[in-house]
């Protein structure tokens, strides 16, 4: 969640944050929670760690979420019963979403298996995430789960209303690509609107430059060469002043992209990318949602090399519209700089476009010096001595 600002996430007009301490009993995390729940509107618990379970006979295998200090031995005075968590939630009044990127030991899966399988593990509440075997060593940075996650909610759904689905949001951070291993999705339920659509926000503070009554006759439709269950002939959208991008066309051209059919996949996004330039216009947010949803597919197809020239093409945009202090400016300069870390021997063409961002960024010099030590690497300079 480091660089993700937690009210931009829901969608309402004012957000309270409660951030939950990490060196908290189970007691204090359970007042935390009942003090979140207690309040009006909707509500996102966005839950990271591992799963336990107990080891004690007295405990009967229950799941928890461990806490500091927590072993299969003591979890059960030390870490979370997950029954706590989905019961609090479940007593709020507004509409609620848990959000659960977690893993579970050897000992552990089975059990939360069986509990997903039953239901159990979302009592009724609206539950989204996904359940990963445990690593040997704690990771030290978000998983690939919620990289997904919040990368489509930074990029949100155009011609959405002000907020998004969640399935939708959840199917595109299943397919953020990841160590190899067994994944267990969670989705159950359906929370309301409570994850804010980005998109929306951005869409109303740029008014359309086409009368609202006015149908562009001209609009590209999404390609019908060879229709899929993704993306039929007969659902081509009919001409609109708004870019048509709902959440079930972004979810069909991730089912293409996830089937392999990236080819499919990428035109499908670069035919909708046209029909929001020629609407809005090419310096508009509509159109450069587009080519970060092209920039990701890219990425998807392993062609690191085009996803970085598209990042980077992102990142002049919003530059250009929100200046060197936009932090989803920077958020594409940082995935231009990872796509081009992988673009293999493209990067030397690429890299004084990257230099050219991250100089144009507050604190992008140290990334910067990468990206050179990384270009000396590549073209087998010895390193520059340090000064």
């Amino acid at each position: 969640m480091v660089g993700a600002d937690p009210r931009g996430l829901v969608a309402a007009d004012a957000v309270d944050v409660v951030q939950l301490p990490g060196a908290a009993g189970q007691q204090s995390v359970l007042a935390y929670l009942q003090h979140a729940a207690a309040g009006p509107g909707p509500l996102l618990v966005w839950v990271t760690g591992r799963l336990m379970a107990s080891s004690s006979r007295r405990g009967g295998g229950e799941v928890h979420l461990a806490l500091s200090g927590s072993t299969p031995g003591n979890v059960r005075y030390t870490g979370l019963p997950w029954s706590w968590l989905t019961r609090t939630l479940g007593a709020h009044a507004g509409p609620a979403l848990l959000v659960a990127d977690v893993e579970a030991d050897a000992a552990t899966w089975p059990k939360v298996v069986s509990a997903a399988e039953s239901g159990q593990l979302s009592e009724g509440i609206a539950l989204f995430g996904a359940v990963t075997p445990a690593p040997p060593a704690p990771a030290q940075e978000a998983g690939p789960y919620t990289r997904g996650f919040l990368g489509a909610l930074r990029a949100g759904s155009p011609g959405a209303g002000p907020a998004v689905d969640v399935a939708a949001v959840h199917q595109w951070a299943l397919a953020e690509p990841g160590p190899a291993g067994q994944v267990l999705p969670l989705a159950y339920g359906a929370p309301g609107p409570v994850l804010n659509n980005a998109a929306h926000r951005a869409r109303s503070s740029h008014p359309d430059p086409v009368p609202a009554a006015a149908p562009v006759r001209d609009a590209v439709p999404a390609p019908r060469a060879e229709p899929s269950p993704a993306a039929p002939a007969d659902a081509v959208p009919a001409p609109a002043p708004a870019v048509p991008v709902q959440d079930d066309l972004l979810a069909g051209i991730l089912a293409s992209a996830r089937a392999g059919r990236h080819n499919e996949a990428a035109a499908m996004a670069a035919a909708w990318e046209q029909q929001a330039l020629r609407q809005y216009g090419p310096h508009s947010p509509e159109a450069g949602l587009w080519t970060e949803v092209r920039a990701d597919l890219a990425r998807l197809a392993g062609d690191h090399g085009r996803a970085a020239e598209l990042w980077m093409s992102a990142a002049h945009a919003r530059l250009e519209r929100g200046g060197a202090g936009d932090a989803e400016a920077v958020a594409a300069v940082k995935r231009a700089h990872y796509c081009w870390q992988h673009s293999g021997e493209q990067a030397p063409g690429l890299a004084a476009e990257l230099l050219a961002l991250w100089e144009r960024v507050p604190g992008g010099a140290g990334a910067a010096d990468h990206v050179r030590t990384h270009l000396r690497t590549l073209q087998g300079a010895p390193p520059a001595a340090a000064r």
